[in-house]
């Protein structure tokens, strides 16, 4: 088995792993795979993250060990909590709680595809709801020690009824408390910070930067990507270019945008951390004043 897209867990639907049964496979990553379980102790559907072994080498087994310790670790409303953590002769595994709903990645996929080009945006009012409590997560993390390194669409789930946001995966999260884990470039290229492709040491500023990139995404209706022939030259553009990177302001890309949202992308996206926000509870106020100042009670804008 050469990659994680080679294992089947045909094998595993209906074993026990810890205190659950397998019913299914939800997703899976270069990381692992998650899978739906039913937690048989507390009769409530979870979800199921595994590693194979066979995947394994050292570096990789504590990233995962990281991953569940961090996100275990930490407990506020908006990170998805972890449950149990374990392992069996073939993998690594944790259990966590299952999200009903859907990931921002797919959201705002299926937005860009509308057919009025107006639409192709996610609502004003909705992205800064989402954004706030993406940062209100990420400040409780920072100040536990703890920082994401991969904040993306793709690793924030949406819940159904209620649209309550989760951050999930802290699978490339850092610890701050002194511990080597390995020098190599992780992270998705269009959300990672310029110290982080750089290899440099990275702390809160580097989450920042990726919301900060993804409420950009959120709020225009080009792909963030779409003059670059691949993810290596868009990487070079984003060191070479810096804070030339996107050559339009947002608010010239969305007419529904003032002004002073350009301001707050661009402070939260800057090629030189010192001079983005320092904290994400300064980001989220930013982003609160910007939705009490210039949004009315319908989410329009005034």
């Amino acid at each position: 088995m050469d990659s994680i897209e080679d294992y089947t867990i045909d094998h595993l639907l209906a074993e026990q792993v810890g205190t659950a049964t397998i019913i299914g496979e939800i997703a899976r990553g270069g990381m692992g795979i998650v899978l739906l379980a039913y937690q048989r102790t507390l009769k409530r559907r979870i979800a199921v993250k595994i590693l194979p072994k066979l995947l394994l080498d050292e570096a990789t087994r504590q990233r995962f060990q990281l991953e569940a310790e961090a996100a275990a670790n930490l407990s506020h409303p908006n990170i998805i909590p972890i449950y149990e953590v374990g392992e069996t002769d073939e993998f690594l595994f944790f259990t966590m709680q299952l999200v009903q709903g859907e990931a921002l990645s797919d959201i705002l996929q299926r937005t860009r595809k509308h057919f009025l080009p107006s639409r192709r945006t996610l609502p004003l009012m909705q992205t800064i709801t989402i954004i706030s409590q993406i940062l209100d997560a990420l400040d409780y993390a920072h100040r536990q020690g703890v920082i994401h390194q991969d904040i993306k669409p793709g690793n924030i789930l949406i819940e159904r009824n209620t649209g309550r946001t989760f951050i999930s995966d802290f699978g490339l999260a850092k610890v701050l408390r002194g511990e080597e884990i390995d020098s190599c470039i992780r992270g998705t290229p269009v959300y990672m910070a310029p110290e982080q492709i750089k290899g440099a040491d990275t702390d809160g500023r580097a989450d920042i930067y990726s919301v900060g990139i993804m409420l950009l995404e959120m709020l225009v209706p080009q792909e963030l990507m779409g003059s670059y022939d691949s993810t290596g030259d868009f990487l070079k553009a984003k060191m070479e270019k810096g804070d030339a990177l996107f050559s339009q302001r947002p608010s010239e890309l969305n007419s529904l945008l003032h002004p002073e949202m350009d301001t707050i992308i661009r402070k939260a996206t800057t090629y030189n951390p010192m001079q983005r926000y320092a904290t994400c509870m300064e980001f989220r106020n930013a982003i609160d004043h910007y939705g009490h100042q210039y949004l009315n009670a319908n989410g329009d804008r005034t």
